[in-house]
């Protein structure tokens, strides 16, 4: 028997259920008993990770300290842990694929027909176990994208099925399923869970849990109900109702013993009852806030919030440290002009520039940063919103009429941000850029930077192909802003301020990615914390 346990979360009747949530949350509960937890993603699309998705698709792509591209539900398991992710946490069809054509390429099957079964659900099923193999953890929380009854999900259900067989009572199967409530005849239903169970029995799973996403409480006799027909034991029949804020829900389902019911059947040891003292500190702050904050987060993807789904929590976090709320609103950068910059952004407190690729929306990002600029109100912008501050600066005070990023144009005669030189001449775009943690020495201690870090030398996650252009680096200095922070190793610029100004910081790499609800990143901590000043 394997000395690791693994637990499967799989979905039914409909997507967005909030599989990552609930592994999350479990995950958070078993973790508090003393064990140590990680949550991988199997997600069924064929590309090989997100990096190449437009976030319209999937949201944002969440990048790892190793420097995986990666669905952003492994931003919600490092904000519940408190621990970092790897490549190994996310695994896609497209990465099994390519696995496992490599070795038919390489001779490794010996002449053999290769096949769904066994070579495929084969490498689904290395790549599952890899985690609990190599790191030694007690437990794997293995959520699987998608939806039971999906084609592309069908050889990850296979897989399952297989390692239940194999792993005997040290594999378990949670499914989330929805039970939706019809107004015109004021009743909940449970035939769609009926169904979806049905779907996973046929493909060879049983599952073992049943967590059921309802909008209204489910009585006795609905669980009952549902334990009859989807042959589960009543206490394995778990409610999950719909809260105010997704950080309730490892609370919601630790009182639904959700953890308790996971280890019996794990015939693991219940050990210390889950305190989370810090966890509902946090909870207490967020919730009965002293002030509030309104913050703008100037974007070309707002229609689809998830786009900027890290930066959203990271100010959750950074509020509830400043016991604040903050108010955050969407703003499409296209939708700003000349004549409306100053009613669309005069009333906030701060703004953000979000990061992005591509040229549509800059105007309005470049609009957007000389009016806070002039205007004295905090400021930060991240990854291309450092990029816009520095070509708006070069425009508007070094007065480089015609200053831009080469991305943008590349015929531009002052290329403030420019191609970094490993990146010219590669053509392929997945998994290219400059990705992962990198060192960063923050060069002032007087600098709003190493206020909010308390430390000269930090570390953090990148995704980029631009940068700053050191040939302009002077120019910059003498003009006002200051490039306070540096890689130790390449001397690219990390970070600009003008310290004239309020607080008015970019940073070429995501402060949000390292943000959790236990540890706020200390850059949005001080951003909320100037906006609040205000």
């Amino acid at each position: 028997m394997s000395s690791t346990k693994y637990i499967f979360v799989t979905g039914g009747v409909t997507s967005s259920l909030g599989k990552g949530i609930l592994a999350s949350s479990l995950a958070k509960l078993l973790q508090a008993r003393g064990y140590s937890v990680t949550i991988q993603k199997l997600d069924p699309y064929i590309n090989v990770d997100p990096g190449t998705l437009n976030p319209y698709e999937h949201g944002e792509c969440y990048v790892t300290e190793d420097g995986a591209e990666t669905d952003l539900d492994l931003g919600h398991y490092e904000r519940f842990l408190n621990t970092p992710t790897s490549q190994a946490n996310n695994v896609t069809t497209g990465r099994i694929y390519q696995s496992v054509i490599n070795k038919e390429r390489r001779g490794d099957y010996l002449g053999k027909t290769v096949q769904i079964i066994p070579h495929i659900t084969d490498e689904i099923k290395r790549k599952i176990k890899f985690l609990g193999n190599k790191r030694n953890y007690d437990i794997v929380v293995t959520e699987i994208g998608g939806t039971v009854g999906d084609i592309e999900s069908l050889p990850y259900i296979e897989a399952v099925r297989q390692l239940k067989w194999e792993l005997g009572s040290d594999a378990l199967v949670v499914h989330l399923t929805l039970v939706p409530f019809l107004a015109a005849s004021g009743e909940l239903k449970t035939k769609p869970t009926q169904h979806s169970v049905k779907t996973l029995l046929e493909n060879g799973v049983q599952p073992d849990v049943l967590v059921l996403r309802t909008e209204h409480d489910l009585g006795i006799g609905i669980r009952k109900k549902v334990a009859l027909f989807c042959n589960v034991d009543i206490d394995s029949v778990v409610q999950s109702i719909d809260v105010s804020t997704i950080y309730d829900v490892p609370n919601k389902m630790r009182e639904e013993k959700l953890d308790v019911t996971v280890l019996k059947k794990l015939k693991l040891p219940l050990k210390e009852e889950p305190a989370l003292i810090e966890w509902n500190n946090f909870l207490t702050q967020h919730k009965n806030p002293e002030h509030e904050v309104k913050v703008a987060l100037v974007g070309k993807y707002v229609e689809l919030q998830d786009a900027y789904k890290s930066i959203a929590e990271s100010l959750v976090h950074a509020g509830a440290a400043n016991l604040c709320k903050v108010k955050l609103d969407w703003i499409h950068s296209e939708d700003i002009n000349k004549k409306n910059v100053t009613e669309t952004l005069g009333g906030y407190d701060g703004v953000i520039i979000a990061p992005g690729f591509g040229h549509r929306g800059i105007e309005g990002k470049i609009l957007a940063t000389k009016f806070v600029r002039e205007n004295n109100i905090p400021f930060l912008g991240i990854c291309l919103g450092m990029q816009i501050a520095v070509v708006e600066y070069a425009r508007n005070v070094l007065g480089y009429k015609d200053a831009d990023s080469t991305e943008m144009n590349e015929k531009t005669p002052y290329p403030v941000i420019d191609l970094m030189e490993e990146q010219k001449g590669i053509t392929e775009k997945g998994g290219t850029m400059r990705l992962g943690a990198y060192d960063c020495h923050i060069q002032d201690k007087k600098s709003k930077m190493f206020e909010a870090y308390g430390k000269a030398d930090i570390r953090e996650r990148h995704r980029h192909r631009y940068e700053f252009n050191n040939q302009y680096l002077e120019d910059f200095k003498k003009g006002g802003m200051a490039p306070v922070g540096l890689n130790p190793d390449t001397n690219l610029v990390e970070v600009v301020e003008i310290p004239s100004h309020k607080w008015f910081v970019g940073v070429q790499y995501h402060p949000e990615y390292s943000s959790t609800v236990l540890s706020p990143h200390p850059l949005f901590v001080a951003f909320v914390k100037a906006a609040l000043n205000k």
